[in-house]
């Protein structure tokens, strides 16, 4: 048998290739050429490659909850922070774990940060970086438009039970941002690269300045955007996501990440402080490895989620329907996002269009899915089929009637994430079948009838 690599670790590896890790779960971003930080992709392909146990192209899984040492005295020193997983250490996966650690190394190049941690859902990891940073009495300034969960939270849940007070503004509007700061008071900025539902594009870098002008963290969630937005590299602090939205692409994982600096990210893995650590929302090991095997086809996917999101938009605004999508030229932000989106990955995978009331929305959603089956009447995003759903029953619906309208969600609106299952052309005919069979049902479609 092979010398054990380390007194944790008792059966022979072939090393992983890239670099190597500095702490805990960070990156070298100094390893990494500067071209490489202006691509995702690059940087993702530039990161430590993790061969199987036995010499397979990819990694085994690490499926133990916990993990043996060969000397009693190293159990004390892993407890005391002398020896972890850097050095290839491990005590339990609520901790860290070998699989998990890959997956955060990958979804921190994705980001072009020093370090993220995945957890066990989107959510978990919002709610955990709302409990690190903030105290009790602690302010947010947040965007009105956000996913109804995380509005719930803010909105409702941190202020009873931690009094934790959020002021929701347009995020669009800097003058409002800046004004609703409360200095001493305020401690983090919060908002969606890429708004859900309405599709606004905030403005990452102005933002960030002004946020960091007054000592804030700025937290981006940037689910709707992976590899067309890239946060961190625009200033922003800590970056989070759904993973169970485009990076998984699947719709058959539940998952989350946090991505920040290396002392941000270990500050929420400390023992006795720690937000991730104590709160526990802890990853499978057979989920991460999942991801993992999905992460490096996630540029081809984003790209094609795009282009067929793009056509399609164009197509249905020359049929005279209301259609939202940052691609278009007319989008309030298409300008803003041309020039801070990462070139080749377009303008985002999700269109709206606002069919004016609900009635209007269920009934082209009913023809769309159950007659000419161009997509699925579903919640989530990212999936290789088209989902749609009325948002502000659904996944808003935790706003109020008048924070839907302050939003500017109509109760007719259709999100679409669109998919590339099938050919485009397949696709389009069926959209455009099903318009055909709405109008002889006597329900006009375009804004203009």
């Amino acid at each position: 048998m092979a010398e054990c690599k380390n007194q944790n670790s008792c059966g022979a590896k072939r090393p992983a290739t890239g670099e190597t890790d500095e702490n805990l779960i960070s990156k070298k971003p100094t390893a990494m050429i500067s071209s490489l930080l202006e691509d995702p992709a690059a940087a993702i392909a530039n990161t430590r490659h993790e061969f199987g146990e036995h010499g397979g192209v990819n990694m085994s899984i690490e499926a133990s909850a916990t993990f043996t040492v060969m000397e009693p005295e190293t159990m004390q020193r892993l407890f005391a922070g002398e020896l972890g997983p850097d050095r290839d250490f491990f005590i339990y996966s609520r901790h860290f774990n070998p699989t998990v650690l890959n997956l955060s190394r990958q979804i921190a190049a994705l980001e072009g940060t020093a370090a993220a941690y995945c957890t066990a859902s989107g959510m978990s990891a919002i709610a955990a970086v709302f409990l690190q940073l903030l105290a009790s009495g602690d302010h947010v300034v947040a965007a009105r438009t956000l996913y109804g969960g995380t509005h719930a939270l803010l909105a409702h849940f941190l202020p009873r039970t931690s009094n934790i007070t959020t002021s929701f503004v347009d995020i669009s509007d800097l003058e409002m941002v800046e004004k609703a700061i409360v200095e001493g008071k305020t401690k983090v900025l919060y908002f969606e690269a890429i708004a859900n539902p309405t599709l606004v594009v905030a403005n990452i870098p102005e933002l960030c300045r002004i946020g960091h002008e007054k000592g804030l963290t700025v937290v981006v969630d940037n689910t709707f955007a992976p590899m067309v937005l890239s946060p961190a590299r625009l200033g922003a602090d800590v970056v989070v996501h759904s993973i169970s939205k485009f990076i998984s692409g699947g719709a058959d994982i539940i998952a989350g990440a946090v991505c920040g600096p290396t002392k941000l990210v270990n500050s929420m893995m400390d023992l006795l402080q720690g937000g991730l650590m104590l709160l526990g929302p802890t990853m499978n090991a057979k989920v991460a490895f999942e991801l993992s095997e999905r992460i490096p086809h996630l540029s081809l996917r984003m790209k094609e989620h795009c282009r067929r999101a793009a056509v399609f938009a164009e197509r249905m605004k020359k049929l005279g329907l209301k259609v939202i999508y940052p691609g278009l030229p007319d989008h309030p932000q298409h300008q803003l996002l041309k020039s801070i989106g990462n070139s080749e990955y377009g303008f985002g995978g999700i269109l709206c269009l606002d069919m004016g009331t609900e009635e209007r929305a269920n009934k082209l959603m009913n023809v769309l899915q159950n007659t000419t089956q161009f997509g699925f009447i579903a919640v989530s995003l990212g999936y290789y089929e088209t989902l749609m759903s009325c948002s502000g029953s659904s996944t808003s619906s935790e706003l109020s009637g008048k924070d839907k309208e302050l939003a500017g969600i109509s109760p007719g609106l259709v999100r679409m994430s669109i998919g590339y299952m099938g050919t485009l052309e397949q696709k389009w005919s069926q959209f455009e079948k099903a318009l055909t069979k709405v109008q002889n049902l006597g329900l006009p479609y375009c804004n203009n009838i």
